[in-house]
């Protein structure tokens, strides 16, 4: 399937669902299961900029494989707006459009997501991984001094801590691979809720950016774990071009 028969599948589903024909500018995320690390990560990320796609007239949609529970879950957690995730129940239309299942070897669905967790058929997983223990000076940081971080209660501590492990106005060394432990936890904690269907552990998701014409301004499709971006320093910079400062 090109990207332009994509582009319109996913144009026609999303206004059968919200009987909408607006002619603007779209920003499409494809989740995988909501309880996905790439699915939870990604909507933090993308939670933070609303009110700049807002004022650049960007309308959000998200496409993401869950139920009312895990949704309203998903969205109460990483602050997603509800009424921009739309759900499918399985992974039909992801592969409809040719998006990865990721890796799909004829074992449990759990253990293939532990496989690729492990960096096998993930290729840049442990890279990803590392990066967040390390830190990247070329990456914005996370928490503020300011921030109360909860890991398991009662423990918490400020985010003043990742200042003193390595200094301001970057990504200190593990202040990524705390934010994922603690989406980690969220999701081992409420595993039914994020959970429903098992069969659709592994499937990866996609970003696809489409013009007031529905022309494909932008795509990227990944195929492994914590690869949702091209750019994982700088995750959202594939926008900037159409944001306004």
């Amino acid at each position: 399937m090109n990207i332009n028969d994509q582009a319109e599948l996913i144009v026609k589903k999303i206004y059968s669902i919200q009987n909408r024909g607006d002619k603007g500018m779209k920003l499409i995320i494809f989740f995988g299961a909501l309880g996905d690390f790439d699915s939870i990560e990604y909507a933090q990320r993308i939670s933070k900029i609303i009110p700049l796609l807002k004022l650049s007239s960007i309308k959000l949609w998200a496409i993401g494989i869950g139920d009312e529970s895990s949704k309203v879950r998903f969205c109460s957690y990483t602050r997603f707006p509800l009424e921009s995730l739309v759900l499918e129940n399985d992974a039909s239309f992801h592969r409809l459009l040719g998006l990865s299942p990721g890796l799909d070897l004829p074992v449990e669905p759990l253990l293939n997501l532990i496989l690729m967790c492990a960096g096998i058929g993930s290729k840049g997983t442990l890279t990803e991984v590392l990066r967040g223990y390390v830190g990247d000076r070329s990456s914005a940081q996370i928490f503020n001094n300011d921030d109360s971080i909860r890991i398991f209660s009662p423990i918490t501590f400020k985010g003043s801590l990742f200042k003193k492990a390595g200094g301001i106005g970057f990504l200190r060394p593990f202040e990524l691979a705390t934010l994922r432990l603690k989406n980690m936890i969220e999701v081992i904690s409420n595993w039914p809720t994020y959970m429903p269907n098992r069969k659709v552990l592994t499937q990866r998701g996609a970003t696809f950016l489409l013009g007031r014409n529905h022309e494909v301004l932008y795509s990227y499709c990944p195929k492994s774990l914590l690869s949702y971006s091209e750019n994982m320093s700088d995750p959202l910079c594939f926008l900037e071009p159409w944001l306004n400062a």
